[in-house]
């Protein structure tokens, strides 16, 4: 509407202009060939005697398109014969007078018609019927002028009205065409909103702004179904790991239930190998709780708010994960060589992601063999003896749940490692295992930072 509407406001000056321009003009060419035209003195004579009433009878005038007229000075006319009279205006008694050199003008005659008249003076012996000057008008009708203008105003209406009803229809196909890909793209958020299908792609084609929207949304809904799946198969995972020692739990409170309803005892080793087995299992179901806990927390809830994490001392982590790392592994030696680095990183998340690749490395450890700690120039390396990762399992260490099938029957949850990946990638840095030369796993996280802190900041003044 707005195109054809634009049209058309142009379409209609362009034909004003055009239909003013050809008025003119011709008017113009109409004065000009009235100013050419002469009107023969014994004509002017003739006609003076007929309106005077001194015209020989049988006196014949010969036949024009033009009106003729004589004009007094007290505004009456006399008309040429067979001619409508044009009564006199104020412009042409004032030529007739002398106090005008001549005029041109329009108007009507007696019988309706429409005319252009030039008046000018006469200077020959002709007068009116009081003896005084006249002055003679040459009339011709305005048809001339009126007829082309009114067939061109039709043309241009019908062109105009071609090109208006073009512009409305070319308009409304280009707006469909450019509004095709909205509508498909409405169609599909409507569809997702409605059915929550995030399977949904929106084809696209060019790079217009409409096709990076698509794209944009095309890649907004594989991001959630990413996401959506990840974390369907996060709560499969939870249930699966969380159903083992909760079966266990269960077997072992109602073997105690039980034995208290029946009265029949347990023996107290048999009893306390039970009360063990429990308590194995709580602390087994509260790592995997924490770990949990620690992958659903984004960077600004592990810090306690939004902003830039703060700057932590990765040595000083490795000494602090070093210290519990001992305690769960007393028959182990840890020979620790730290340099210090400072880090841009959430201090717990640092700190647990650091522990779990000790704890990872004392659990596959022998008894009385050493773990090796390394940290410099932002590398940290953990490496042990035991018996090593294959390398078909390599690609699998960081997944989530993800266990080797000789560790299954170690303690764990599979989350430790992607709980340190995760914490990496955070920091901007990576992780990877890999086979240590004489055997045992050489753990590398590598993080961005710095040997000296930053400096401090000056305190603000109050």
């Amino acid at each position: 509407m707005l195109t054809a509407l634009a049209v058309a406001l142009a379409v209609a000056a362009s034909a004003a202009a055009c239909w003013l321009i050809t008025r003119d003009r011709l008017t113009e060419q109409l004065d000009a060939t009235l100013g050419n035209v002469s009107v023969d003195a014994a004509y002017v004579r003739a006609l003076s005697a007929e309106c005077n009433g001194t015209a020989p009878e049988g006196i014949r005038f010969q036949p024009t398109p033009y009106t003729i007229q004589l004009v007094s000075v007290d505004g009456g006319v006399c008309t040429s014969p067979e001619k409508s009279q044009i009564p006199a205006e104020r412009a042409d008694v004032a030529v007739a007078q002398g106090r005008s050199g001549g005029t041109v003008h329009t108007a009507r005659a007696a019988d309706g018609a429409e005319m252009r008249v030039s008046t000018v003076p006469y200077h020959g012996p002709a007068t009116d019927a009081l003896g005084n000057q006249v002055a003679v008008s040459v009339a011709a009708p305005m048809e001339q002028v009126t007829e082309p203008l009114n067939q061109l105003a039709l043309v241009l209406l019908i062109v105009a009205g071609v090109g208006v009803l073009g512009a409305a229809t070319t308009g409304l196909w280009v707006a469909r065409a450019g509004l095709k890909p909205v509508d498909r793209l409405t169609a599909a958020v409507e569809h997702v909103a409605r059915t929550e299908d995030l399977a949904i792609r929106i084809p696209t084609e060019g790079e217009d702004e409409i096709a990076r929207l698509s794209r944009s949304f095309n890649s907004m809904t594989a991001a959630l179904a990413a996401s959506r799946d990840l974390q369907q198969q996060l709560i499969a995972d939870a249930g699966h790991e969380l159903r083992t020692p909760l079966t266990s739990l269960r077997t072992n409170i109602d073997l105690l239930e039980r034995s208290e309803r029946t009265g029949r005892a347990i023996p107290p080793a048999d009893k306390l190998a039970l009360l063990d087995s429990v308590k194995a299992q709580m602390g087994e179901l509260a790592a995997l709780i924490g770990d949990l806990q620690e992958l659903s927390r984004t960077p600004d809830h592990a810090s306690g708010g939004p902003g830039t994490p703060p700057v932590v001392a990765l040595h000083e982590a490795a000494a602090t994960a070093l210290d519990r790392a001992r305690l769960r592994g007393p028959s182990l030696t840890f020979d620790a060589a730290l340099d210090p680095w400072y880090v841009r990183a959430e201090p717990a998340a640092l700190e647990r992601a650091v522990v779990n690749l000790l704890d990872n490395a004392v659990k596959f450890s022998p008894s009385g063999s050493t773990v090796e700690v390394r940290l410099k120039g932002g590398l940290l390396t953990v490496r042990d003896h035991g018996p090593g990762i294959p390398e078909d399992e390599l690609p699998h260490v960081f997944e989530r749940f993800w266990r080797s099938p000789s560790a299954r029957s170690l303690p764990g949850s599979g989350l430790g490692l992607s709980i340190v990946a995760r914490t990496a990638q955070q920091a901007g840095g990576g992780v990877r295992l890999r086979p240590a030369e004489g055997g045992g796993t050489l753990a590398e996280l590598h993080l961005p930072g710095a040997a000296l802190p930053p400096p401090e900041e000056p305190p603000a003044a109050e």
